[in-house]
């Protein structure tokens, strides 16, 4: 698909600032193609980073759990207890560290009860947040530990706080984790669990101010106190207690519920989905779109970075030293379904811009590592900003599954300050940085360099100080594609994937290399 690309360099903006990994300097000169430079520095070290902020959310939404996920046991597809094991093949292969479940706006309707037992026996429901779809609650509670142990993730419960009550929340948490003789530990291992879960995190309630009930931070934070004062985990097992936080930039929402439930609290959550037009609920397409989109695209992205600033700083008022985590647990991209599905099931494509968004995000949640210590982007499989697509037996891995493939190695690394010097651009009529990156050193000792150029159009050639490194050989892989939109979809070869990148060499101590346009790499240095 061809698309009129109108972009343009202006030689005076440029994005300034040194903080870990991923800000950009100011001092760039400008010539064609883009020129862009840097150190990176062994020292100082900066925050681990957590290896959930790779996480993913799975709600009960359309095609996200049922198919996506679950085709029962008597399915033809390829499975293990009902679970395809095409998409547990996949999600293994990436180290998925967490998924959180079952929402989400489902959650705050979910009565755990409806999925367990006998799949035969469980009631069926009316998905009444997501187009009126009828739920089987034939994925519920054993199911859904069953995945995460599959794929060897952590579990992040969302309890029904909005439309339930403290004591429903107890019962749930003593069937999950008691290992005593108690009626509803007796009555798991009857559904066929002998031992308890672990339950790593457990969020009480979901979006308060929207789908969970419409209230005032104030309630919230009362409600909060209220459930957490019936929370009895078993000794050890005391899971991350998370509060609902705000979406978007909401700041006085984090101050209220930070003032008002500070010391049950673990960690707070905030939510945000990038759209082309700033408004979730007026979208444009996933693929077909123009270098404006494109552009418009990135800068609603990148606000992201300025909420986790609002947001820390408030959180630092309360908490100085950072005792309470702040999670991202719902973020991604958000555009107009594909035609001809239910407008209410959210399935979209996803393209290299996707995957790109991805990796702006990461990087700005490696720079905040300090404090983001979970991320969740939304959602695994057939909604909205999916790494997996699937229809009937076939599956199609996407270009955000490939983005969070090449960060694997990020995970629980050490954060190195990267300070890059590079133009901003003009795209259409929007101004946009034309780079974005992070560092770290990795478990093994390796150092890694994440790069994303953003320019649609424009090569950038990159000069790296390594000297302070004494990096001696390095490797890279690329994903990048032809078009902006270029994608990966079913019947054929993917279109977007990473390959070795041979672009990139190592000169007196420098790295040097020319990357090109609309693309990301990742170089392991030793």
């Amino acid at each position: 698909m061809r698309h009129d690309l109108s972009v343009s360099v202006n030689p005076w903006r440029y994005l300034a600032g040194m903080v870990l990994s991923g800000c950009l300097l100011a001092g760039a000169v400008l010539a064609e193609p883009l020129r862009a430079s840097g150190v990176l520095m062994a020292e100082p070290s900066g925050p681990v980073i957590s290896r959930y902020i790779f996480g993913q959310f799975s709600e009960h939404l359309g095609r996200g759990i049922y198919e996506g996920i679950w085709v029962g046991p008597d399915s033809r597809i390829p499975n293990v207890r009902g679970i395809r094991s095409d998409v547990v093949g996949a999600l293994k292969a990436i180290h998925v560290p967490v998924v959180r479940w079952p929402g989400g706006c489902f959650a705050d309707e979910y009565n755990w009860r409806d999925g367990i037992g006998p799949r035969a026996k469980r009631p069926a429901r009316k998905n009444n947040w997501w187009a009126g779809s009828p739920e089987t609650n034939a994925f519920g509670t054993h199911e859904y530990f069953d995945f995460v142990e599959q794929i060897g993730a952590d579990a992040y419960v969302s309890m029904n706080v909005g439309a339930s009550t403290p004591t429903e929340m107890r019962q749930w948490v003593e069937y999950l984790t008691s290992d005593g003789e108690d009626t509803l530990a007796q009555e798991r291992r009857r559904n066929g669990r002998d031992k308890p879960w672990p339950v790593r995190f457990i969020g009480i309630g979901n979006e308060y101010w929207g789908c969970g009930g419409k209230m005032t931070p104030q309630q919230y934070g009362r409600d909060f106190m209220r459930f957490t004062a019936f929370y009895h985990p078993q000794p050890g097992q005391a899971a991350t207690r998370v509060a609902v936080g705000a979406k978007n930039g909401l700041t006085e929402w984090t101050d209220a519920v930070m003032a008002e439930a500070l010391e049950n609290m673990d960690a707070l959550s905030v939510h945000y989905y990038t759209s082309p037009t700033g408004n979730v609920d007026v979208t444009k397409p996933a693929t077909g779109f123009d270098a404006q989109d494109w552009a418009d695209t990135f800068v609603q992205t990148l606000k992201m970075d300025d909420y986790i600033i609002a947001h820390s700083r408030v959180m630092d008022a309360h908490d100085p030293q950072k005792r309470v985590a702040l999670f991202i647990d719902e973020w991604g991209t958000w555009y107009t379904v594909e035609p001809g599905t239910d407008p209410g099931h959210l399935y979209q494509q996803n393209s290299l811009r996707d995957a790109l968004v991805a990796a702006v995000n990461f990087d700005i949640f490696i720079r905040h590592a300090d404090r983001v210590r979970m991320a969740n982007i939304a959602q695994t499989v057939n909604v909205l900003q999916s790494l997996i697509l699937t229809r009937g037996p076939q599956m199609v891995l996407t270009p955000t599954y490939y983005a969070y493939q090449m960060y694997v190695p990020f995970q629980e690394a050490t954060a190195l300050p990267l300070r890059l010097a590079a133009p901003d651009i003009k795209v259409g009529t929007t101004w946009m940085p034309s780079l974005s990156g992070a560092a770290a050193r990795a478990t093994n000792g390796d150092y890694l360099v994440a790069l994303s150029n953003l320019s649609p159009q424009e090569a950038v050639e990159m000069r790296l100080d390594l000297r302070d490194l004494r990096v001696q050989t390095l490797s890279a892989h690329i994903l990048t594609a032809g078009e902006m939109d270029a994608h990966n979809d079913f019947g054929r070869a993917d279109t977007v994937k990473p390959h070795p990148f041979d672009g990139a060499r190592l000169e007196n101590g420098y790295l040097v290399l020319t990357q090109p346009a609309r693309s990301l790499i990742v170089l392991t240095l030793k």
